[in-house]
């Protein structure tokens, strides 16, 4: 976890010292080929794990839900948020509705207002480091499902790897599915949000 935190810092610290625009370009390729090795290394543990069939016919069915799951309880915490805020109750759903997908949800609320744009962005940035930071208590106290449910769309890739650390490795198997499943949604769901809600 100390590593993790320390390795951010120091990739803040020479975001703002190196200037270097080979660097700052290429920012996009090298944190692909990391995710793809992240995976790849996930992959060989999973492969490894003597009794993945047996733990996998052993998954509840319910495991079906939990991207439902995930995404109606990402649009009622945005629903509750609202009260807190200055924000209208369409606009914190529509945010909520990134999933930790802040690429995607940051995009096509920037085209609405830039304002909200950037707040899709630091919100899902950040559910994506509270993730982080969570996972192992979340996995170790109340349980592997929620767990990935934390982690939102980013399950399948990039918090993958924290949850295959810190749950069964079956659990690796369900994280992928939740994650892809609410990938899968996100741009079906955020659009439509923003234009029953009259966002645009």
């Amino acid at each position: 976890m100390l590593g993790i935190i320390i390795s951010i810092f120091i990739g803040i610290f020479c975001g703002l010292l190196l200037k270097s625009s080979f660097l700052l370009n290429s920012v996009d390729i090298f944190i692909k080929l990391g995710l793809c090795l992240l995976l790849f290394f996930v992959g060989i543990d999973i492969g490894n794990y003597k009794n993945l069939a047996k733990s996998l016919r052993k998954i509840k069915k319910k495991v079906i839900f939990l991207p439902i799951i995930t995404i109606l309880g990402s649009i009622f915490g945005g629903f509750i948020t609202a009260s807190f805020l200055s924000l209208s109750f369409p606009e914190t759903i529509a945010i909520s509705s990134g999933m930790g997908w802040y690429s995607f949800s940051a995009i096509e609320l920037a085209k609405i207002d830039a304002n909200l744009g950037a707040i899709a962005f630091l919100s899902n940035v950040f559910r994506e480091l509270l993730a982080i930071l969570l996972i192992p208590f979340i996995a170790k106290y109340l349980g592997g499902y929620e767990a990935i449910s934390c982690a939102g769309a980013p399950a399948m890739d990039s918090l993958l790897p924290f949850i295959n650390r810190n749950t069964p490795a079956n659990m690796a198997i369900v994280s992928f599915y939740s994650g892809l499943i609410i990938t899968l949604v996100i741009p079906i769901l955020l659009p439509f949000l923003i234009s029953i809600f009259n966002l645009a």
